[in-house]
């Protein structure tokens, strides 16, 4: 059988022709093909090394997740109760929450040197809350204090401290936001003096102030540290009331929860130093103070610090109370001048006896102790109950009376304490209605006479300003 071989023959001028185009189409598409393939490594290095990127693939994730669970728009019930949890741990109701009949409907005023702010509505609302705000947009404003519309934010709102908090934990406490019964409720308008009513200008206040970026683990501590040194510094945010200020409002660094006023309270200093700040308390006494507000016979939270505890750290586990102890007693020591320690001071009182059958003329404070004060702190000032979770307190060894500034003390007879935790409902009436400043002072000299500091007194111009100081 013959094997029959096929010849090619010599192509025309045409078909050679078709034969180049043909090439040189492959070449056009090999050519797009190595373009469009280092532009997508390109992409692809970007968004592994922008900041904005990784942002968004962060979000994207947390929807792929939630996805997997049960449905893109909608966060895992995992996922909102950690929210929760950060958002207590963040104190996010107290300042978003002017009328409790409307939690995170904002509204609540905050007096700064330079004028009125008042705290927005971040409920789901979508016309007056948050309700259109990616989270993209909610991690810019927590990590750079720049809102939707691109404007800066204000640092009334902590950015100065959120910004240290993980993207997993801010998209977490966005997550709970949106589970909140929407507000539709507008927030009266900021009242600032110009020029400080002009948000370009926090530009500069951030140069000074302001150091975007997430908390960095110390790896020569232990995790319990860390994750103090994280809640502290980051969502609980304590220097914002524990640290003085400098003239433009920014935190004094080198003075470091040394201590501060606001409003008229004084945030005690609460660095390790043994006289004048906690360096003294145990790790029970501060898991104490922070799960029920009072450490009995050394400490009881009152004022802002009181609402801290009812509304923010009397929630959080024993785990992370744990941990903030142990940062807590870490800090540098700063003295802050006092020369003895505000839970060593007084004795037991016996002017009632000597008060019996006497004519008393003018502002007497043994007097109004005794008419006003002695049915629940004991004419001795020794208290009443001990140490039960109810229990009046002692004033004596009391860490209030005994401060190097009587501010706290009389703020307490001007407003009294309302605290109210799981273990306790604690109350002391408010006495502004009842008595004059003149007598609010002469109250406050013969406490911490008898039972505290005696180096610690208030003028009667003195309890007026506290009287007028808003809250």
């Amino acid at each position: 059988m013959t094997k029959k071989t096929s010849r090619v023959q010599p192509a025309g001028p045409g078909a050679q022709m078709q034969i180049q185009i043909q090439r040189r189409d492959r070449l056009r598409i090999a050519s797009l093909a190595a373009v469009f393939s280092v532009f997508a490594l390109y992409l692809a290095w970007h968004a592994s090394n922008d900041p904005d990127e990784q942002r968004e693939a962060s979000v994207t994730a947390v929807f792929a997740q939630d996805a997997s669970q049960g449905g893109a728009a909608f966060a895992s019930p995992g996922l909102v109760k950690r929210g929760e949890y950060l958002a207590r741990a963040g104190d996010c109701i107290a300042c978003h929450t002017s009328d409790r009949s409307r939690p995170f409907a904002g509204g609540l005023p905050i007096n700064t040197p330079f004028g009125t702010i008042y705290t927005p509505n971040i409920t789901p609302d979508p016309d007056t809350g948050i309700g259109r705000w990616t989270d993209a947009d909610f991690l810019r404003a927590m990590h750079e204090g720049i809102g939707k519309g691109g404007e800066r934010l204000y640092p009334a709102f902590p950015y100065a401290e959120y910004t240290r908090v993980t993207e997993d934990d801010v998209l977490a406490i966005r997550a709970y936001l949106n589970t909140l019964v929407p507000v539709h409720y507008t927030p009266p308008r900021n009242d600032l003096k110009f020029p400080f009513n002009q948000r370009w200008l926090m530009l500069f206040w951030n140069l000074f102030n302001f150091t975007e970026g997430r908390f960095v683990p110390d790896p020569k501590e232990s995790a319990q540290w860390n994750r103090g040194a994280y809640l502290v510094q980051g969502l609980a945010h304590c220097e914002e009331c524990h640290t003085p200020r400098n003239f433009t409002q920014g935190l004094k660094t080198s003075e470091r929860f040394a201590g501060a006023t606001q409003a008229g309270w004084h945030a005690f200093n609460i660095t390790s130093d043994k006289t004048g700040g906690i360096g003294n308390w145990s790790d029970a006494d501060l898991v104490s103070y922070l799960s029920a507000g009072v450490v009995p016979g050394r400490a009881g939270a009152a004022g802002p610090m009181a609402d801290v505890v009812a509304d923010s750290t009397q929630y959080l586990n024993a785990e992370d109370l744990r941990s903030i102890a142990i940062y807590m007693r870490s800090v540098p020591a700063i003295s802050g001048g006092e020369v003895r320690r505000r839970d060593t001071w007084g004795q037991p009182a016996n002017d009632v006896i000597s008060l019996r059958g006497t004519k008393i003329s003018g502002v007497n404070g043994a007097q109004l102790f005794v008419a006003n004060c002695a049915t629940c702190h004991h004419w001795t000032g020794q208290g009443i109950g001990a140490s039960a979770p109810g229990a009046y307190p002692s004033l004596i060894h009391n860490s209030t009376v005994g401060a190097a500034t009587a501010n706290n003390l009389a703020m307490v007879i001007l407003h009294g304490v309302s605290r109210t935790t799981k273990t306790a409902d604690v109350l002391m009436p408010s006495f502004a209605g009842e008595l004059t400043d003149d007598q609010v002072a002469a109250i406050t000299n013969y406490v911490t006479k008898q039972f505290g500091n005696p180096q610690s007194t208030v003028t009667v111009d003195q309890v007026s300003k506290l009287r007028a100081a808003p809250q």
